[in-house]
């Protein structure tokens, strides 16, 4: 039997009969996500997006552990697998109270098994309904129910079924139209880059199902779980600059974890290097993409590490997963691109995401304020530097 930290536990033999079951299914899961490594990383070949054909389950597949990296601009099977692996070790490694556990997983919560399980079934359902839409062989944005509503309303709302199950049916109804529209009519005509649309999408698809959730009647109360939990509080050191940018490479999923973060990017650096083709779209420009990334996370925690301090979080890895890596794919990986598109990301998208979240009602999770935040400071950054010498589209 699994308890939060602080609470009682069960005495007698029922204990470790449980701690066995519970090393036993870690274990079978652990050897199932590696299993899933082996596969993804025997099919690396370059990217193409899925045609919406569910009568091939191997491209599906493919696809579906492509889109668990696609958040960092990866988008390739081995990246996503990796992470879910590296996932598994900071949630088993945060159950043990390992030294070097990391940052706790899933805003801190510690839920990572069931925000983690919500948005991988709600990014299934979601490619299910509206897989139809890539049949013409365009990219769709399909991966936005795995970051955004399913994972959102389990930290908000606790764990159990009944709410990882709803999450991940309203991630998945209501997400992926929205960024697909979006997409579509505003980002195509209006020249933006494409994660403009994805992440409208999903703050939009979270306003609708955020106000669903107080409207049901089998829910919980927000927050009401949270009363049990006693977070142990990160400490500040000499390593937490570099670990905090680490973990901000995985904090899109809500995984938020060095050794997430590690292994994601180790997966999509291999599946580089057997194949060039194979990440960033296929763009041949995954290093200046990584670099930006890593220049836009090391500036960012830098610059607001007082405000990590005061708040114990705060959003320094919207550049990363927006700003930074769009203007290296818009602008063709240039030098300037790299870093004017970091910088500029690191300094503004963090503020603009916490003033947004600072606002919104109590039954809303503050990740909508950072999905907001990518999408403005994309529109409004990424474009205008077309304007400067050095960038050409």
């Amino acid at each position: 039997m699994t308890t939060f930290r602080g609470t009682a536990r069960v005495a007698g033999p029922a204990r470790p009969r449980a701690a066995t079951t519970s090393v036993v299914c870690a274990g079978l899961v652990g050897l199932a996500l590696l299993a899933l490594v082996g596969w993804t990383f025997s099919r690396v070949a370059p990217w193409q997006p899925w045609n919406g054909d569910y009568t091939d389950p191997g491209r599906l597949l493919s696809w579906l552990a492509g889109s668990i990296s696609e958040p960092q601009f990866y988008a390739v099977a081995p990246a996503g697998a990796l992470l879910l692996v590296g996932g598994l070790l900071g949630h088993v490694a945060h159950q043990r109270s390992w030294r070097w556990q990391g940052f706790v997983q899933a805003c801190g919560s510690g839920l990572w098994p069931w925000a983690a399980g919500s948005a991988l079934i709600s990014l299934l359902l979601g490619n299910l309904a509206w897989g139809w839409t890539a049949a013409s062989g365009d990219w769709q944005p399909l991966f936005v129910p795995l970051v955004s509503v399913a994972p959102a309303i389990v930290v908000l709302y606790g764990p159990g079924w009944r709410v990882g199950l709803t999450a991940a049916v309203l991630g998945a109804v209501l997400t992926p139209p929205a960024s697909i529209l979006a997409v579509t009519y505003v980002c195509a005509p209006l020249d933006l880059p494409p994660v403009v649309g994805a992440t409208t999408g999903m703050w939009l698809g979270a306003i609708v199902a955020f106000w669903f959730c107080s409207r049901l009647t089998w829910m919980p109360t927000p927050g009401g779980w949270r009363g049990q939990q006693q977070d142990e509080p990160q400490r500040a050191g000499a390593l937490w600059v570099p670990r905090r940018a680490l973990a901000d490479f995985s904090e899109a999923q809500f995984f938020g974890n060095e050794w997430a973060s590690a292994a994601l990017i180790l997966g999509a650096v291999v599946a580089h290097l057997i194949s060039p083709t194979s990440t960033a779209y296929g763009s041949g420009l995954f290093v200046a993409v990584l670099a930006s990334q890593v220049l836009a996370a090391l500036t960012g925690v830098i610059v607001w590490r007082r405000k990590w301090h005061r708040h114990g979080f705060y959003p320094t890895f919207v550049p990363v997963v927006s700003v930074a890596p769009a203007t290296v794919l818009v602008y063709g990986g240039t030098l300037q691109s790299v870093v004017i598109g970091a910088l500029a990301g690191a300094l503004i998208a963090p503020p603009v995401a916490a003033a947004i979240a600072a606002r919104l009602p109590k039954t809303f999770h503050p990740f909508i304020g950072n999905v907001a935040s990518m999408s403005i400071c994309t529109a409004l950054i990424v474009p205008p530097l077309g304007l400067l010498p050095g960038f050409t589209s």
